[in-house]
């Protein structure tokens, strides 16, 4: 059984061989690995020669000019070019345990669509371990939505044959938030799903990672962290397996608390996520919280003060 690693890189000569490297290590060995450059500047396709000179199980293709930039339509590209009967999207960043690949296979004995393994959160320099993230819930897209459970990219192993029958699988037009938006999607086709209790994967965190482009106040990743939030609670909504005003709070209270975090650092995106957690709670039904939060960022804006008004936590924290 064929195993393809589809690895999406921009700019990662100086740590993708660490990924590389992890998966050389696997104990089991029918792998290929697919590496989708998207437009690099360094010298990732030299190093990238070096590895397929050493080990033809190695492929690497750049994105095609007519395909739009980013992770999700290299995953995608990776995906048509990929021959294995199973398949993980790996980041250009991330380390395996040596023994992940053989584990994951165990774990479709049962018929599963997807084996998924837990991820520990790494930091890049100290190499401690500050999280490691749940993977299993009796109430799994809700908990997903919610962010109780997190599975990346990197933390399933996919059979081929579920994954061709959807519909879509990395939309091409985010740029943010892709992995959440990729797993929700998944789940909605209802999958049989076989967890391993073990943290075989490491997600290195470090200055680079795309996940902290939000944090940093990114325009382009906010908006669309926040356009695929917005159309996955539509999709939640009429779904009895999940409760509408938890999801509902939990949107409120991510738009709120970005709003608060360009306050306090004062960032000028302060008024485009006001405008649009306003336009969002009125539409919700969110009147009051509305009008205090309103109160709120004025009184921000004049006298620095009005915390409480803003800060909204969900009933499901």
């Amino acid at each position: 059984m064929l195993i393809s690693i589809i690895i999406p890189t921009f700019n990662r000569e100086h740590i993708i061989s660490d990924t590389l490297n992890a998966i050389i290590a696997q104990s089991y060995t029918n792998w290929e690995c697919i590496v989708v450059d998207d437009g690099s500047t360094d010298d990732t396709a030299k190093l990238l020669d070096t590895y397929i000179k050493k080990d033809n199980r190695f492929r690497y293709y750049t994105r095609p000019a007519n395909k739009q930039k980013g992770p999700c339509s290299c995953r995608n590209y990776g995906f048509e070019k990929s021959k294995g009967d199973f398949i993980n999207f790996f980041d250009s960043d991330d380390l395996l345990h040596p023994d992940t690949f053989s584990s994951w296979l165990q774990g479709f004995q049962n018929k599963a669509d997807a084996v998924i393994s837990k991820i520990a959160l790494v930091n890049f320099n100290t190499q401690e371990v500050s999280k490691v993230y749940e993977i299993e819930s009796k109430n799994r897209i809700q908990d997903f939505f919610l962010g109780k459970i997190n599975y990346f990219v990197c933390g399933p192993l996919w059979r081929k044959s579920f994954l061709i029958k959807q519909e879509m699988l990395f939309n091409e037009t985010i740029r943010n938030g892709d992995d959440w938006d990729f797993n929700l999607r998944m789940l909605y086709a209802n999958p049989k799903l076989q967890f391993l209790d073990k943290a075989f994967i490491q997600n290195r965190l470090h200055v680079n990672s795309l996940s902290k482009e939000r944090h940093k106040l990114n325009k382009e990743e906010l908006v669309s962290y926040f356009d695929t939030i917005d159309y996955h609670l539509k999709c939640v909504h009429n779904r009895t397996d999940v409760d509408k005003k938890i999801a509902e709070d939990y949107v409120i209270s991510k738009y709120s608390a970005y709003l608060l975090f360009c306050l306090n650092t004062g960032n000028s995106l302060h008024l485009f996520l006001y405008w649009r957690l306003l336009k969002n709670g009125l539409a919700l039904g969110y009147y009051k919280q509305m009008g205090k939060t309103t109160i709120g960022y004025i009184s921000y804006l004049l006298f620095g003060k009005g915390y409480s008004y803003i800060n909204f936590k969900s009933i499901s924290n």
